[in-house]
């Protein structure tokens, strides 16, 4: 039986069906899009901001006073705002330019608190190439389309499968120097590591228990809000290295028996 879904998450599951229709068709002829080169390794396309403006519209249409924080158009709205949409349209763009299946909509709602702090109160990451939709509410759990989701209950690093994002050519040398020592460490210790070139999904299959743990260092907070909370909601660890709530870019997310190692391996190498 299908769950009935909150308002607030109608309208983010909506939003992201209505642009995964013309991101799909985008796709499909991929070679005709104009592209544009933000910096080395890093593209932005006609996908990318039709999808953008499409949840913009859609979102704004049904909450239209709420602020937004979207990666190509940056952060909109009142400063003195309540609620926040944090919207990454296409979550794998490099993926999705060479005609690789493996790419998301990431759209999280953020809310600011009366003392000032905010909170993630709800997320969902899409993907449509195989129509999978990873969502949660704060305190109500994780699911996959209907399905509720666990992490995955391994304790033996032997057996365990790691995500990753491999730094690229805009990524300073001393990020790469760390991405390096992690790696070294970890690699001789677990099943294997796999870089899909989606920080949105890597941290949903983190929820899902098809990957044990995953870290990304330097993202922003549109690669990541959404699957934090996904994570969270499924069982799973979604932290800050030094394994506060507090995430500011780099990421560690893991079940609970790795969490403690692998926050533990990406600090050190900080």
């Amino acid at each position: 039986m299908a769950r009935s879904l909150s308002p607030h998450m109608t309208v983010m599951q909506n939003a992201a069906q209505k642009a995964s229709r013309r991101l799909l068709r985008d796709f499909a002829e991929v070679e005709q899009l104009q592209v544009s080169v933000k910096g080395p390794g890093d593209f932005v396309s006609q996908a990318d901001l039709r999808a953008e403006q499409t949840i913009r519209d859609e979102l704004s249409r049904a909450r239209p006073g709420y602020a937004f924080l979207m990666e190509e158009s940056g952060a909109s709205g009142g400063d003195n705002w309540t609620w926040r949409w944090v919207v990454d349209p296409l979550d794998g763009t490099t993926n999705f330019l060479h005609g690789i299946p493996h790419w998301a909509i990431s759209i999280a709602l953020e809310r600011r608190l009366p003392d000032g702090s905010t909170e993630i109160v709800a997320g969902m990451v899409y993907s449509p190439t195989v129509d999978e939709m990873f969502w949660a509410e704060k305190g109500t759990g994780a699911f996959l389309n209907d399905r509720r989701l666990r992490v995955s209950a391994r304790r033996e690093m032997t057996d365990a499968v790691f995500a990753t994002g491999i730094p690229f050519a805009a990524v300073s040398a001393t990020r790469r120097l760390s991405f390096a020592k992690i790696l070294g460490a970890l690699m001789p210790q677990v099943a294997g590591i796999r870089r899909f070139g989606s920080a949105a999904l890597d941290l949903v299959w983190v929820a899902a228990g098809r990957y044990d743990g995953f870290w990304e260092l330097g993202l922003k907070p549109w690669d990541y809000q959404a699957g934090l909370l996904i994570v969270r909601e499924a069982g799973g660890y979604a932290t800050a290295p030094d394994g506060t709530d507090h995430v500011n870019g780099d990421v560690v997310a893991a079940n609970p028996h790795f969490h403690p190692k692998l926050c533990e391996l990406v600090a050190e190498s900080l």
